[in-house]
């Protein structure tokens, strides 16, 4: 598994433990769970340890579903184009794990014997929650774009002259500030490489390329731009002009920039 995969997912994570939204809707539920007992805990249980059994209930399906749904929205970023088909599908992969572990959780509290139909009810419990978490991962993913649309933040006092004019660098974690080589679309993100590592930002290609300041290079197709430092040579591939890059990757050359790529690089 890639390091940029599980920087991209441990990001995605640290987004919903930061957000507001989520913790008020978590203790929302726990809440809402507590006062009205349902599914005769408040015959079983006295307050406190109602409060107790709902809590490790929650915490264990939404540490379940919040995993899920990320790691799946993560790997899926470039295959599934549209984030409601990967959260649809984080839901359907996470409905079974949560089910299970709230009914593990109830016969460990209640004793009893699981049944098909017990399971099968807790399944269902479990898409339903997952659902919940899917609409939350909307309303987070919505904040983050705009937050990752405003403006940048003030450069870090260590920042060179020359890395203080590319805006884009700002954006990224102060180990991957370098020389940007290359850039590529992915989803609603864009794909950074710099001489120091490769990082997803939240930001559309447009507006990334509109933040690269002075950095040598060229717009080669309507998702890549690579930089001069990063080109090893041009080549053909299938009939069409390409770019070998320096780390080995090919990157397409799209019809309308072929002349200004071999004029620059040819």
């Amino acid at each position: 598994m890639e390091r940029p995969f599980l920087q991209s997912a441990l990001r995605e994570l640290q987004v919903f433990l930061r957000s507001p939204r989520f913790w008020a809707t978590f203790s929302a539920v726990v809440l809402i769970f507590w006062v009205t007992g349902p599914y005769g805990t408040a015959e079983r249980l006295a307050s406190a340890p109602r409060l107790g059994f709902w809590l490790v209930q929650h915490a264990a399906a939404w540490s379940i579903a919040v995993v899920t749904i990320v790691l799946v929205n993560t790997l899926l970023l470039r295959r599934v184009p549209s984030l409601l088909g990967r959260m649809a599908i984080g839901t359907l992969i996470a409905g079974a794990p949560v089910g299970l572990a709230t009914e593990t959780i109830s016969l460990a509290t209640f004793g009893g014997t699981p049944t098909v139909a017990t399971i099968a009810q807790s399944i269902a419990s479990g898409l339903v929650l997952s659902a919940l978490f899917c609409g939350l991962t909307f309303m987070t993913m919505s904040s983050k774009q705009a937050e990752a649309l405003s403006p940048a933040p003030m450069p870090i006092p260590e920042a060179t002259e020359e890395s203080a004019e590319i805006l884009l660098l700002r954006r990224l974690k102060p180990e991957n500030r370098g020389p940007v080589l290359h850039m590529t679309v992915a989803d609603h993100y864009t794909e950074v490489t710099t001489s120091r590592g490769r990082e997803l930002v939240l930001l559309r290609f447009s507006d990334a390329l509109e933040e690269l300041g002075a950095t040598a290079g060229l717009q080669v197709h309507r998702s890549h731009f690579v930089a001069d430092a990063h080109v090893d040579r041009l080549l053909r591939a299938d009939g069409r002009l390409a770019i070998l890059m320096k780390d080995g990757r090919e990157i397409p050359v799209s019809r309308s920039r072929t002349e200004a790529v071999r004029s620059r690089w040819g």
